[in-house]
């Protein structure tokens, strides 16, 4: 690893300060024990604190982007045991958009990363971030949107041209569509609106379908924010 990498990881894992408090002691959701893929401690982050680590990470990508070695074996032994996510990122499928490296090129064991067309909550989706909320113990949910995004383009289109897609892709940006047709007379770019809508609705609507996220996030255990990325310039905006 690289001198600045090494003194930016060493500095970060100081920051993130891994505790021994498990989520077991939440006992939410009627769950006394939840079963741990394995035993461990969690994360002591707050979800301020963890939006904090994101946002540095993101200047440090845009800041100052460099390539280098990480011992990738040597925190791969780390982490085998157990994991600690400290933030759930819920991101499109877009190679473009890898959040391990948009957030300042974060390593093995630190973000607990759900990716699919669109950054969308099916009930797969759903249950993996209550898995990271609820059994991890991740303080924050991020919905992370992205510009010129392809399953958003999709639904603009069905909205404002009446577009058909084959196979399964017409069903999966149904869940968009709402946000588009709510975008479509916004000022701007509209697939830019239409994402960023439908980053919020989304966000949303994890807290209302699931009885985890809202009690941890009554707790004030849990956070959950939509944000979106900007492909050309590499920044990440925290959304309203």
């Amino acid at each position: 690893m690289c001198e600045n990498c090494r003194n930016e990881l060493d500095g970060r894992r100081d920051f993130l300060k891994l505790g021994v408090a498990g989520v077991v002691a939440l006992g939410l959701g009627g769950l006394s024990r939840p079963a741990r893929a394995a035993e461990g401690p969690a994360t002591t982050l707050t979800p301020d604190e963890a939006i904090a680590a994101l946002k540095s990470g993101n200047e440090r990508y845009v800041n100052d982007p460099q390539v280098c070695t990480m011992k990738l074996a040597e925190r791969r032994a780390e982490v085998a045991p157990h994991q600690a996510p400290w933030a759930t990122v819920i991101s499109c499928a877009d190679s473009r958009v890898p959040p391990e490296l948009i957030f300042g090129g974060l390593g093995l064991g630190e973000l607990f990363v759900a990716r699919n067309a669109g950054n969308l909550v099916d009930t797969a989706t759903l249950g993996t971030v209550e898995y990271g909320a609820a059994v991890l113990g991740s303080p924050l949910i991020v919905v992370l949107a992205h510009t010129s995004c392809g399953a958003v383009e999709a639904a603009c289109d069905v909205v404002t041209k009446n577009a058909t897609y084959p196979g399964a892709i017409g069903n999966m940006i149904e869940p968009i569509l709402p946000a588009a047709i709510a975008a479509k007379n916004e000022p701007g770019d509209f697939v830019t609106n239409a994402a960023k809508e439908s980053a919020r609705r989304t966000a949303g609507r994890i807290s209302a379908s699931s009885s985890l996220i809202s009690d941890l996030a009554s707790a004030g255990k849990l956070k959950i924010v939509a944000a979106i990325y900007d492909l050309g310039a590499g920044t990440v905006s925290y959304l309203d």
